[in-house]
């Protein structure tokens, strides 16, 4: 155990150790953050009073929140699983110069090596997150506070789950890499195309019945509608209050991705946690396998 706290800890330090990757990584949830207002608010605020009967008049406050509600949503549901990618970059690192091969030599058990590199990237994954979602509640706190206590608890669980999930992804195809280049490059494919698979650049209810029911298999996405459903629980609660019909919400929802159905039954919060944490578990316990798989095949040859 005092093995595996020293290499966690290494690999920690040497993360925040190197600036250019650090800030590479807390800067692009702010880059998400602003390319979001200036490109996809406009939609979202369009899409919200198409919706509103015009005898409502929703306060300016209202629907900013709604934008904001889902903006920081999609960016905490991409930045959790992306910024893992670029976390866990130092263990193809250590490949790369030969740092890991005098790991190997140590008298060092295969399993706390595998496992000291996710905790690393778990920790230096999760300080950039919670510092993202801390840009992000102020974001939502300058254009229209709907939140809870309740809520903004959970939508740190939603982070931490979120980021282990990501971490987990990142740690699993990074032990098959062994180049700088080839990260750049599975990096670069996961922060485009992550983003359009959960359903956080483009609602679900855009795509076809087919892609749906085989987006609605993905982990990616029940976590992106836990942390939507989080992020905008007060906005609609208020939308309610203030006389939107009850009917109509329920569609909005459906359209928002506040509901998730699963081959036309609706998804309970409670099923979407059990999967992003059973997907995560199989998806560390795959990588450790593979670790252990491919140390020992090192050693033999």
């Amino acid at each position: 155990m005092n093995t595996l706290k020293i290499l966690t800890k290494r690999n920690v330090k040497l993360f925040f150790h190197d600036k250019g990757l650090f800030f590479t990584a807390l800067i692009t949830p702010v880059i998400l953050l602003v390319l979001y207002i200036l490109f996809l608010s406009n939609v979202y605020r369009e899409t919200l009073l198409a919706a509103i009967p015009v005898a409502l008049h929703p306060s300016p406050e209202l629907v900013n929140a709604y934008v904001g509600g889902q903006l920081i949503s999609s960016i905490l549901a991409v930045s959790c699983v992306t910024v893992a990618f670029c976390s866990n970059m130092l263990m193809v690192q250590d490949k790369a110069r030969g740092t890991l091969h005098d790991l190997r030599v140590a008298p060092l058990a295969p399993n706390t090596l595998a496992v000291s590199y996710y905790l690393a990237a778990l920790v230096s994954t999760l300080i950039v997150c919670l510092c993202a979602l801390c840009i992000c509640l102020g974001y939502v706190a300058v254009v229209g506070w709907y939140l809870s206590v309740q809520d903004v608890l959970a939508l740190i669980v939603d982070v931490i789950l979120l980021v282990s999930f990501g971490t987990a992804i990142s740690s699993l195809v990074n032990v098959f890499l062994s180049t700088q280049g080839q990260i750049s490059a599975v990096g670069s494919a996961i922060s485009s195309g992550y983003g359009f698979l959960c359903g956080a650049y483009m609602p679900l209810s855009q795509f076809s019945p087919v892609l749906q029911r085989v987006l609605s298999f993905l982990p990616g996405t029940h976590a992106t509608v836990l942390v939507r459903n989080h992020a905008m629980r007060g906005v609609l609660e208020e939308l309610e209050r203030t006389g939107f019909p009850s009917a109509e919400l329920e569609l909005l929802k459906d359209g928002i991705d506040c509901n998730l159905y699963f081959f036309d039954r609706l998804v309970s919060p409670g099923v979407m946690y059990l999967v992003v944490v059973g997907s995560t578990l199989l998806l560390l316990g795959g990588y450790v396998l593979v670790h252990l798989m491919r140390t020992k095949r090192k050693k033999r040859a």
